[in-house]
């Protein structure tokens, strides 16, 4: 199934990443060690892929890479031992394999005793994603280690023109990588990840989810959801109500009392339209859902 034919079935998420350094702009170049960002992701996340590091599929078109880097702890000097690294991507004809038994194009390895990961594949391809909008090129990379937030992001490749007109790429300067040429005709990238406890939401991300909400049920019932400094608000008479992002789609209201807290889930569907649910952890959650 082409990408661009699945994608209007299909639902994006806001889903963490972490980005090895603390990232500024000193003028010419983003420099530093150990911030954590997030992404907005697509929806084509399988658990269960085989653990394997070559994902090469014999008779395939495509140019071959590696992708390899270190899984480091909060500290970002630390390696992590036997963290877990997933892969996927497009082919070179921009198809996810969403359902064979196969997972073509994905694969599961874990980080030796200095923190290192690799896999061999191919290059993915820019897509069609509807709406007038070409993807660029990128692989998907979860991370998960105990004692952290699970990451997952995009890797987006430098040269690709693809990635100036990109919503989400065109801010992510730490995540677009340099594909360097070996000797051999082949190709390497090399991302390096330092693992956190508490994820920030990326600028990009966050500008997504601003915004007038109204009532699944009740149009009449609207929210009205800003930034401040970097967190999520509810406006409220005075001023609002503050959430901080604590992955995997959730916000927590940090003023809630223990064991009373409140979380908001966010949904992005295909077609940019966007929900989120609203309540306390095992109770009926509110849904609002963003108005065009």
């Amino acid at each position: 199934m082409k990408r661009r034919q699945f994608i209007s079935a299909a639902a994006l998420s806001v889903t963490a990443m972490s980005s090895f350094g603390f990232i500024r702009f000193d003028g010419e170049k983003y420099v530093g060690d150990c911030a954590t960002t997030s992404d907005i992701l697509g929806p084509f996340y399988r658990p269960g892929s085989p653990v394997r590091s070559n994902l090469h599929i014999p008779g395939e078109k495509g140019e071959k890479v590696e992708l390899s880097g270190k899984i480091l702890h909060q500290d970002c000097t630390t390696p992590y031992k036997n963290a877990k690294v997933e892969l996927w991507h497009c082919d070179a004809e921009e198809v996810y394999d969403n359902s064979s038994a196969d997972f073509r194009y994905r694969g599961t390895v874990m980080t030796d005793n200095e923190g290192n990961y690799a896999f061999q594949t191919i290059l993915p391809v820019p897509y069609d994603a509807g709406g007038g909008l070409i993807r660029p090129a990128h692989f998907h990379l979860m991370v998960t280690a105990e004692g952290y937030q699970s990451l997952v992001t995009q890797l987006y490749f430098k040269g690709d023109k693809q990635v100036a007109t990109d919503p989400w790429a065109a801010r992510s300067t730490d995540r677009v990588l340099e594909v360097k040429k070996l000797a051999d005709g082949s190709n390497k990238v090399i991302y390096n990840v330092g693992m956190a406890a508490t994820l920030a939401v990326e600028s990009a991300s966050l500008k997504k989810l601003v915004g007038e909400y109204q009532h699944e049920e009740d149009p009449e019932r609207t929210i009205e959801l800003f930034d401040y400094e970097n967190d999520l608000w509810i406006k409220n008479e005075v001023f609002g109500n503050k959430f901080s992002y604590r992955g995997n789609n959730v916000f927590e209201s940090p003023s809630s009392p223990e064991g009373l807290e409140v979380y908001m889930k966010f949904e992005i569907t295909s077609s940019e339209s966007i929900k989120f649910s609203i309540g306390r952890e095992g109770n009926k959650q509110t849904t609002f859902i963003k108005k065009s």
